[in-house]
């Protein structure tokens, strides 16, 4: 079955997407339970907005001294703290994802090694353990955001088991996804737009 949003659609919907993306979703997104075309349209509004319009497959975390207190607040509770991390990408990521996701402390790296990739942005060590051994392979976690099949199937796993193909609301898809309803608007106008077409 090939996909019921146009390479055409997508393209007018996700114009700076990384060359050869949709025919890697393409070739995957039935895996996923994406049969029709509002299940398709879900995909990959969802994973669109998660990676800036599929130009990113890596998590971005160059953030200021007063972006983390205001994204990250809980882990930069003070301008003195916020600053000497800012614009340090791996040190940022290493104390907000220390000691959870099955990541270890701060100084181990992990939560930089570790940190969102692929279409979905898998993050935490637990995660990629989870989604390698749903794969049957070992990973380099590099590799989820350096080749596009693994950077797709990161977005199939997740939707499997979080049964995100049976639920109709971008609303409750952005929740499983998310934790929280960000970037719910994007999200939204990405769905509508795609089931236009």
């Amino acid at each position: 079955m090939e996909m019921l949003i146009s390479e055409e659609t997508f393209n007018r919907v996700f114009p700076r997407a990384i060359s050869g993306m949709y025919q890697a979703i393409d070739k995957h997104i039935e895996l996923a339970g994406c049969f029709n075309k509002q299940q398709q349209a879900m995909f990959l509004a969802q994973c669109g907005h998660e990676t800036g319009g599929f130009t990113t497959l890596s998590e971005n975390l160059n953030y200021s001294a007063d972006g983390l207190m205001k994204v990250f607040r809980k882990y930069f509770p003070n301008p003195n703290i916020a600053r000497q991390y800012e614009r340090k990408a791996e040190k940022i990521a290493s104390r907000v994802y220390a000691n959870r996701m099955g990541n270890g402390p701060e100084e181990t790296m992990d939560g930089w090694n570790y940190r969102g990739r692929g279409l979905i942005q898998i993050t935490g060590k637990t995660n990629y353990i989870k989604f390698a051994q749903w794969l049957g392979d070992t990973i380099n976690p590099k590799e989820v955001s350096s080749n596009l099949d693994l950077a797709v199937m990161t977005a199939v796993w997740y939707w499997i088991f979080n049964d995100l193909a049976m639920i109709d609301s971008v609303q409750k898809v952005t929740l499983r996804i998310n934790g929280g309803t960000n970037g719910i608007d994007g999200r939204c106008r990405l769905f509508r737009e795609l089931m236009i077409s």
